[in-house]
């Protein structure tokens, strides 16, 4: 029994870390691979085509695509730059080689900080110019190795990625969404906490904000990768930025929600909308945990009619607050509060419904890819 156990547990803390796993696996192959063909061919400095493969292996296939062409490009203009400032300027002695260095990795290093995706470049011109102790070959033939070794590690790190457990960025960028979903449900449930208990100090928000920033970040850099599979016709998925600002937009409208649940509501509201307040609550969370499942699962968004009916329940409790003689008795504060509270939420559900709409895409049109992936 201590045996299944513990070989359950395992089994469960190997589940939860598979993505990391195929990543780590990916990563090995690419670089034993690119190993293997530059002692296949000889290659007089094959660590370069084994270190590319292993840094241009990333989570997805369009994170290691944009890898291989940073890299590449920024090989090939260092490679150049290098190889011609290395035939031009003499480096015999060390006045003239600190020279040669300065201008050989200045002008690159500037063009990095412009452009990130040449920040390899600076560091191949340099390469060029210092060439390896006892490589006895012209800047032209070390320019062109160069070139060469790059170009095989960027080759092997995007087959690998293409082929070896292969990580679509619309899976990555989908389950990041889900993540983000399933905290927001958690958030509706504190500031309802907040609406309906005494004031807190709010530790639990200052946990789950930092969360969800953590998650959109995530689902962000991965509809950027998801967009260049599109591009190269790794898939045929939606475009992913609706989704994106879609969440973004329902973001906001939490933090309406949050700014109106800042404070309790006064005893006699509460009482009075407390019922349609408690049912919304459970609709809502559970709307948002159903299409969390949805997005992960790529399946069809779970019906929204139970939400729309308890907001429709809960506004209009609100609305009868107006011709009620409660509301002389409410202070400015707490009036607006009740109201900012009913606006907010009938926002939530216009982005919310808005949500489901892109859910209900992406299960439509399920991530296609190519015949090879």
């Amino acid at each position: 029994m201590a045996l299944s156990g513990w070989i359950k547990r395992a089994g469960e803390r190997i589940g939860a870390w598979s993505a990391e796993i195929k990543l780590a696996l990916r990563v090995t192959i690419a670089g034993v691979l690119a190993y293997a063909i530059t002692r296949f061919f000889s290659m007089p400095q094959g660590y370069w085509a084994v270190i590319t493969a292993v840094v241009v292996m990333q989570a997805s296939v369009g994170g290691s695509l944009k890898a291989a062409i940073e890299r590449f490009s920024g090989t090939l203009a260092g490679a150049i730059y290098g190889g011609v400032i290395a035939a031009v300027i003499p480096h015999g002695s060390a006045l003239t080689l600190g020279i040669g260095i300065v201008v050989a990795v200045f002008p690159l290093a500037l063009l990095a900080a412009v452009k990130p995706a040449f920040r390899v470049a600076p560091i191949t011109s340099l390469i060029m110019l210092l060439p390896p102790t006892g490589q006895v070959i012209g800047p032209l033939a070390s320019a062109i190795d160069r070139v060469l070794e790059i170009t095989l590690g960027n080759v092997v790190g995007v087959l690998v990625s293409l082929f070896v457990l292969p990580a679509r960025a619309h899976t990555l960028m989908t389950e990041a969404a889900a993540k983000v979903v399933s905290l927001n449900a958690n958030l509706v449930t504190v500031f309802i906490d907040e609406l309906t208990a005494g004031p807190t100090d709010r530790p639990a928000l200052q946990k789950i904000h930092p969360q969800i920033r953590s998650a959109l970040k995530k689902a962000e850099a991965a509809a950027e990768e998801a967009t260049r599979e599109r591009r190269t016709h790794l898939t045929e998925a939606p475009d992913p930025e609706p989704l994106i600002r879609t969440l973004y937009r329902v973001r906001h409208d939490l933090v309406m929600i949050g700014r109106a649940a800042s404070s309790p509501l006064p005893d006699p509201v509460l009482d009075r909308l407390k019922p349609s307040l408690m049912a919304l609550h459970q609709a809502t969370r559970t709307l948002l945990l159903n299409l969390s499942d949805s997005l992960r699962q790529h399946t069809k968004p779970p019906d929204a009619e139970a939400f729309r009916a308890a907001l429709e329940a809960f506004t209009g409790e609100a609305d009868a607050l107006r011709a009620d003689a409660l509301v002389r008795e409410l202070s400015a504060k707490a009036f607006g509060q009740v109201f900012a509270l009913g606006f907010a939420f009938e926002q939530f559900q216009k982005n919310l419904s808005d949500l489901l709409a892109r859910t209900d895409e992406l299960a439509s049109r399920r991530t296609t890819t190519a015949p090879w992936a």
